[in-house]
């Protein structure tokens, strides 16, 4: 049985022309990978309308697995986010033009989510194909944050948190934005697009969570 697999890239920000994430996102569109159909969607870059757009996705495409991608400039490789956290605090402002301090995700919500990516198993996958990869803790506290925890709440909401495949992924720049960095690491769009893809074909992978799914409590 083919399962929809929601795939999310966000658009330009911060004053770059192209967001890799969107670029690699829109590549696997309409593509089945194991056990899913690609589904692509583009998120604005913006705390107020990032989450409503998602949910309007999700709505659409009743997935069976979704997986936000972000871009993270200076970081080096393919990088599996483990824990969203409920914070919005903007070093720069978003596409609307807010930049929140210190503000909640969801008010009165979880101190955080853990991701139900199997990350360590993702990891050794994307590895094996030859490609950069890490597990973070922090996926910041810009909207790629805000989206992961608002991704993982709504999921939660639903209690679906425990049953589906569900997370972010940041990536690097593309070739050339890093040229515009000097000293800024980067990846090509073909890698990026191998890693993602990678990451769906493993996507149901068995691994050891222990403790690590659900909820922290603050």
């Amino acid at each position: 049985m083919i399962n929809t697999l929601l795939l999310t890239g966000f658009d330009p920000f911060g004053g770059e022309a192209i967001n890799p994430s969107w670029e690699a996102v829109r590549a696997l569109d309409g593509s089945t990978l194991g056990r899913y159909r690609v589904q692509a969607a583009q998120l604005p870059t913006s705390f107020a309308r990032a989450g409503v757009t998602l949910r309007e996705a999700m709505a659409v495409c009743n997935p069976a697995a979704v997986i936000c991608v972000g871009q993270a400039g200076g970081r080096p490789d393919i990088t599996l986010e483990r824990v969203a956290i409920n914070l919005a605090d903007a070093r720069i402002a978003d596409n609307d033009g807010d930049q929140p301090t210190d503000d909640e995700v969801v008010p009165g919500g979880p101190a955080a989510y853990w991701t139900t990516l199997p990350v360590k198993a993702l990891r050794r996958a994307v590895l094996e194909a030859g490609i950069p990869c890490s597990v973070s803790y922090t996926a910041g506290t810009f909207v790629c944050n805000a989206i992961f925890y608002t991704l993982m709440h709504e999921l939660a909401r639903r209690q679906e948190a425990e049953r589906i495949p569900a997370g972010f992924i940041h990536i690097p720049f593309l070739p050339r934005q890093a040229a515009a960095y000097p000293g800024k690491p980067s990846m090509s769009l073909d890698a990026i697009v191998e890693g993602l893809r990678t990451v769906i074909l493993h996507a149901d992978a068995e691994e050891e969570r222990g403790s690590s799914a659900g909820t922290l409590h603050g």
